[in-house]
């Protein structure tokens, strides 16, 4: 089924909480709508259940920052094994509390996908079972990927920044800086 009819079908089941609807055009690649993130505990189950549908695998959970617009978006990569056809949906929040409800009750590589996301970028995921840091330290301060994100200079007393290997390219001048023992 393709992507729009996928569309007016949630459309006709949750009105108003689906909305913007983007082909594959003008540098989309996957075509998307969104969701209210209220609605996206039952429109994802009705995604993955309904049996013209089945969604049965989130290949992917991202998140997106866009600082100007003040959100981070929730974005939900699906496909259906049985019936062959993708989908992606998107959820947009607002940049200052960014809660949308979890999904990991539905795909369980959610709960890991979910956790990068708080991780990286601070979205929580309400009603996750285990959500805390993934890649960063559990003390470490913000989320890295935020695009207004400066890394501190040290953590825990150890410099955060290393000297560039172009900086050191330009300092070398050609000539072997160290001796090299041929017996060892």
């Amino acid at each position: 089924m393709e992507a729009h009819a996928i569309f007016e079908r949630a459309t006709g089941r949750f009105a108003a909480a689906v909305h913007s609807f983007q082909p594959a055009s003008g540098g989309v690649r996957d075509p998307f709508f969104k969701v209210d993130a209220a609605t996206l505990p039952e429109m994802m189950r009705w995604l993955r259940d309904d049996p013209e549908l089945r969604f049965d695998f989130l290949q992917n959970l991202t998140a997106v920052d866009w600082p100007r617009e003040s959100l981070l978006q929730s974005v939900y990569h699906l496909h259906s094994y049985p019936h062959r056809h993708e989908l992606c949906v998107k959820v947009d929040l607002p940049r200052a509390d960014p809660r949308v409800p979890s999904v990991a009750a539905l795909w369980k590589n959610a709960e890991w996908l979910e956790r990068e996301q708080y991780d990286l970028l601070g979205v929580l995921y309400d009603g996750h079972p285990d959500l805390r840091r993934l890649l960063m330290p559990d003390d470490w301060v913000g989320h890295p990927m935020r695009k207004d994100y400066r890394e501190p200079s040290e953590y825990r007393g150890m410099p955060t920044t290393r000297v560039s290997p172009l900086t050191l390219l330009k300092s070398y001048d050609g000539r072997a800086t160290t001796k090299v023992d041929p017996t060892s």
